[in-house]
């Protein structure tokens, strides 16, 4: 997730620690206590600290609900959390981005939609976090049964790795005599009845009945038009990619030929459900998570997808909010292939041809004739893809494949960490974390304005943003029935029906900034050094070339002198912005660093050893001024066993 926010350092580590530190000489540091406003959840009421813990191996998660990154890791550690149950004991830490998000409520409710089965520590004020000296979400930490800190992951792709660790920390500790097995703190919450459970998305079927992705119990269900009654529910239930199972579904689009066609999401992959005879059959992805060096385009089924969150049918193909990458992508029925049309990866807010574009986790889309709308939700924007020319755009489009003669524009939104709820015009609106937008008749569009519990509207003819109803508990989607919109509450379990307003309703305006201090950093030269240390057993994968990539850019543009683009070596020399005799210039903005390294297991016998890819992006909040420093540092993985 792109909102790390180092110290100035040059190894960020847990408080006091130092740099890793090899296998032959582990360097003990002491685990800082683990505290929190928000209290303990999955433990029946009850409170831990670290001295309760003792004897297991201990694996910190710093996450936020909104990080699809986050998410990602969620997914990675579900079967090391099952391997290792009597050994381990993963602990979420709950470290806030949005205003919503420090609501203890708010953390139940994303607890149970993501099926966390581990304690979690509602941390609203970030005291833990700072605590670990915690720079990006997600941070994984691994404590020994002895209380020290011996490992700190950023980023995804790291379970592979820490399932090594602790088998080593498993031999080791059971041979001291430190070890203690049994069960976990975990004590499932109890269950509630209800026909929905954290629904996704709606789409309206010919026939008038809704169809519903019932994400948290993994179906689809189908409703009688009054929204309420339960027609039938399409799947198993279980979470898996089998014939008759999904794993927490989302987006929802009606093909030409009458299918739907659903965006699988923690199965990276799209599936299309026939409501005439039931069948349910995978038509892209391969059920495995796209890593940086992935095929890009090809044969649908052979193409690793990231968790697509929303479809929609445009320009003559579906196309795939692809939240995990942040990206969009489409896919044609016609000729069974999938590739990128928009976006680079990296996460922020960019415009122009599709191609170059930036995004943060679109998770939302509606077409129109001239336009396909985007719900952007990590820079809290409403964006869109036009025919290059419509808007009058000079761009060249994008180059070839099928984003070429696309541009993309942004209506509401100012980037990763501005949001609140602001009415008015679009250049000054802000919206806090949208997941759904809607076409209406008039030619505005309905946001689901998720974490402001609202539906906003965006009327292009007068680039106004108004507020349709508010008291919504996470509105993620939006439909229209007649002339009411229906609206998937998600964080009430129902669809709620309303009648389009004719006037807005008054709002007071508030307005946040993500807080997390900015660094301070010198004018002139910065050294950039992003720390990799190969896992226990693994060495850096140099077979077919450079095994590291980094790529450095800056928001605004003009904050970064020199230095920027990609490169093979995880550290540089950047130039900044020189405020000389406070002249007017550039004094903050934000670096946008992306990393990845690759390694392999180290294993001369073994002809194909096993291959892994570590990444992480970061935006790095700065204020350039004389006493700031020439040093910053982030950690990829830094594993001293």
């Amino acid at each position: 997730m792109n909102d790390a926010v180092p110290a100035p350092v040059s190894v960020p580590a847990p408080a006091s620690a130092p740099a890793p530190a090899s296998s032959s000489r582990r360097v003990r540091v002491r685990a800082p206590e683990l505290v929190g406003k928000g209290g303990w959840l999955n433990t029946g009421d009850t409170s831990y600290t670290l001295a309760d813990l003792r004897g297991r191996i201990v694996i910190l998660d710093f996450w936020t609900f909104c990080c699809i990154n986050c998410l990602h890791v969620l997914d990675e550690l579900r079967e090391l959390e099952e391997k290792h149950r009597d050994t381990v004991v993963i602990i979420g830490v709950h470290s806030p981005k949005f205003v919503h998000e420090a609501e203890h409520q708010a953390v139940v409710d994303a607890v149970e939609r993501y099926q966390v089965h581990h304690p979690v520590l509602d941390d609203p004020e970030l005291a833990t976090w700072k605590q670990y000296a915690v720079r990006a979400w997600p941070t994984l930490v691994v404590i020994d049964p002895e209380g020290y800190v011996v490992a700190q992951h950023a980023g995804e792709g790291h379970a592979h790795a820490i399932e090594r660790l602790v088998e080593e920390l498993e031999a080791e500790h059971t041979a001291k005599g430190t070890l203690r097995r049994g069960d976990g703190p975990y004590v499932p919450p109890e269950p509630v009845a209800t026909d929905l459970r954290f629904p996704g998305k709606a789409l309206v079927l010919p026939g008038g009945n809704l169809l519903v992705s019932d994400s948290t119990r993994h179906q689809l269900v189908e409703l009688a038009p009054d929204g309420e009654t339960v027609v039938r529910r399409i799947g198993s239930g279980e979470r898996g990619f089998g014939p008759d199972s999904f794993s927490e579904p989302q987006g929802l689009a009606l093909l030409p030929d009458g299918k739907v066609i659903v965006a699988d999401t923690v199965n990276h992959a799209l599936r299309t459900y026939d409501p005439a005879d039931g069948a349910i059959e995978t038509v892209a992805g391969t059920g495995r998570q796209w890593w940086q060096g992935s095929p890009t385009a090809g044969p649908a089924l052979e193409v690793d997808l990231s968790s697509p969150w929303d479809v929609a049918w445009w320009a003559g193909r579906v196309w795939i909010a692809m939240a995990g990458v942040h990206q969009l992508w489409t896919y044609d029925p016609a000729t069974g292939t999938v590739e990128v049309a928009a976006g680079t990866t990296n996460e922020g807010l960019v415009d122009g041809p599709a191609a170059e574009a930036w995004f943060a986790q679109p998770s939302g889309l509606a077409a129109t004739e001239d336009r396909l709308w985007i719900a952007d939700s990590e820079t809290s924007a409403l964006r869109c893809v036009e025919r290059d020319g419509d808007g009058g755009g000079d761009s060249d489009g994008g180059g070839s494949g099928a984003g070429a003669g696309f541009v993309i524009r942004t209506a509401v939104g100012t980037g990763l960490f501005d949001f609140g709820h602001r009415d008015g015009a679009a250049g000054q609106a802000l919206l806090q974390h949208p997941l759904g937008v809607t076409a209406l008749p008039d030619g505005s569009v309905a946001v689901s304005d998720t974490y402001n519990h609202a539906l906003r509207r965006y009327d292009p003819s007068t680039g106004e943003v108004t507020t349709l109803a508010t008291d919504l508990r996470e509105p993620s989607d939006a439909v229209l029935v007649g002339e009411d919109i229906v609206v998937v509450e998600s964080a009430r379990h129902r669809l709620t029906r309303l009648r389009l307003p004719d006037e807005a309703v008054r709002v007071e305006a508030v307005a946040h900034r993500t807080q997390r201090a900015a660094t301070d950093v010198a004018p002139g030269a910065l050294r950039l050094e992003v720390v990799f240390t190969a896992p226990s057993g693994q060495k850096l994968d140099t077979r077919y070339g450079p095994s590291t990539r980094l790529l450095v850019s800056a928001t605004p543009p003009e904050l970064l002198v020199d230095g920027g683009g990609t490169g093979t070596e995880l550290s540089r020399e950047l130039v900044l912005a020189d405020v000389v005799d406070g002249a007017d210039g550039v004094t903050e903005g934000v670096l946008h660093v992306s990393a990845m390294a690759a390694s392999c297991d180290d294993d001369p016998a073994n002809e194909y050893p096993a291959c892994h890819v570590h990444q992480q992006d970061w935006g790095v909040p700065v204020r350039v001024t004389e006493s700031g420093t020439s040093r910053l540092g982030l950690v990829l993985a830094g594993l001293d066993a």
